[in-house]
Formats: structure tokens, sequence, C-alpha cells
């Protein structure tokens, strides 16, 4: 069974992430929601939205949200029981490709995924003059001594 993902964040955050998890795995467009939460809203408003986009999906779901203590976060701890639906919080794009890789797991391994996801796409990269995924040999000596670089 697959789990649906649900992204509750501050306004345009969930609908950003949404949208860039859809450019990796546009096959997703079913199976990963947003609800982006607009300033002044209550959060009564907001959990009734929460409440009807959990309602449409009889299955697991996984909640996402990105400040722990925030009111998207506060809504999301109402809406999670604990087996159907799981809460993470802190949101990050790296964890949110990550679930969507792995939504057909157990929702049990899928939350690992995602927290192992989340955590580990978040690093301090060192300075260089070279793109990180580029092989610096590739080039010849020529534009290395021309100052030729693809950037």
């Amino acid at each position: 069974m697959t789990t649906h993902i649900l992204i509750i964040a501050h306004a345009p955050l969930a609908h950003a992430l949404r949208e860039c998890a859809l450019h990796v795995f546009p096959e997703c467009t079913d199976e990963v929601q947003a609800l982006d939460v607009p300033p002044n809203e209550p959060p009564e408003q907001t959990q009734a939205a929460a409440q009807a986009m959990l309602d449409q999906h009889p299955g697991p779901v996984l909640l996402l949200t990105d400040v722990f203590g925030a009111t998207p976060c506060n809504v999301a701890q109402r809406l999670a029981d604990g087996e159907r639906t799981r809460l993470l919080c802190g949101v990050n794009l790296p964890m949110l490709l990550r679930a969507v890789c792995y939504r057909r797991e157990e929702l049990e391994s899928l939350v690992s995924r995602a927290m192992v996801g989340g955590t580990q796409g978040v690093m301090q990269v060192a300075p260089t003059t070279a793109p990180q995924n580029q092989n610096r040999m590739a080039r010849s000596s020529h534009d290395q001594e021309n100052n030729h670089h693809q950037q």
C-alpha cells in the first residue's frame, strides 16, 4: 500500500516543496499534497482543511511540517495518531524526496528513511573552485591553463 504524504507548512513552503518533489517524481501527483498555512489563519481553520485532506486517504499518511511548536506542527500533532498517520517535523527537500522515493514501503520504514534523508541532507560543504559533481581529471590541461572553467 502506498503512503500518502501531506506537507503542512508556513505559506508558501508546503506548495514549493511539493513542486520540487513533482519535478523529480512527476508520477506522484496524487500521493503528495500540500497545505500552506497563511499568516493570521486561525488554527481551527487549518486543522479543518488538513483533516479534510486526510479523510481523502484511507491508508497510511506521513505528515511533514516545517517548525516544531509552530501552528503547522501543532495542527499536525492533533491529527497524527502514531499508527495510520505519523508526523515528522523539520521538513527539508532531501527528507521529502526520500519519503517520496520510498512511499511504497511500510509506514514505519518510510519514517526512518525520511529521517535519514533529512539529516544526511544537511552538511557543510568546503569551498572549492569546481562544482562537487565534476570530474576534475576529465578536464584537459589546456582548459586549466587558460582558466576555462565550466560553471
